[in-house]
């Protein structure tokens, strides 16, 4: 009982959302899905430092 009212608010936002028009910003959109560099100049990768000098390089080997 008493999911009545967080169905209501989740059909209203499903709603808004279906028929709501929003901005998008394709070029935004292309550079996240390419991985290029943002405006700022950050890289947008969630790559790691990959430096060779690991401290656990010994005992990968």
């Amino acid at each position: 009982m008493g999911r009545g009212r967080a169905k209501a608010k989740q059909t209203k936002v499903a709603r808004e959302l279906k028929y709501s028009s929003h901005a998008t910003d394709f070029d935004a959109l292309q550079r996240e899905l390419s991985g290029g560099k943002s405006d700022d100049g950050h890289d947008n990768g969630d790559r790691l430092d990959d430096s060779s000098d690991d401290e656990y390089d010994d005992y990968r080997r």
